[in-house]
C-alpha cells in the first residue's frame, strides 16, 4: 500500500493516487477534506500534519475512495467527513487495516467495536 498524496491549499484537500486495477492500471486522483483527515484521522497541523494523517491511514481512506470510485467510476471523487460515518463516532483516531483494502470490511466491524469500548 503506497500512498502519494500532496496538500491543495487552495482547495482544503489532500490529493491521492488510486489505482483500482493495481499499480499496472489505472491511475485514479482523488482527494480529501481537510475537515475528515482533522475530525476522523486525528490531523492537528496544516500541510505536512494532513498529508501524514493521510499516509498513516491510508488503507481506511484507500477503501472508501474505492467503494466510491466503483460506485460511479467517472464522478469526482471528494471524500468528506460523512464518507467515514461508519466508525460511528467523530473525532476518532483509527488504525489502518492490516491486510489492506480487501478486508476493509471487516475492519470497519473491528474499528465500530473499538470505538464503543
Amino acid at each position: 500500500m503506497t500512498c502519494e498524496a500532496v496538500h491543495c491549499f487552495d482547495k482544503a484537500s489532500v490529493r491521492f493516487a488510486l489505482y483500482p486495477d493495481g499499480f499496472d492500471g489505472t491511475r485514479v486522483l482523488a482527494e480529501i477534506s481537510e475537515d475528515a483527515l482533522r475530525d476522523v484521522f486525528g490531523a492537528r497541523g496544516n500541510g505536512e500534519s494532513l498529508v501524514d494523517a493521510c499516509k498513516t491511514h491510508f488503507g481506511v481512506i484507500e477503501a472508501c475512495a474505492l467503494d466510491h470510485y466503483r460506485s460511479v467510476p467517472r464522478g469526482s471523487m471528494n471524500l468528506v467527513t460523512d464518507d467515514f460515518s461508519f466508525f460511528g463516532t467523530r473525532r476518532t483516531v483509527v488504525q489502518p487495516p492490516v491486510a489492506g483494502p480487501a478486508n476493509a470490511s471487516r475492519f470497519v466491524h473491528a474499528a465500530s467495536a473499538a470505538a464503543a469500548a
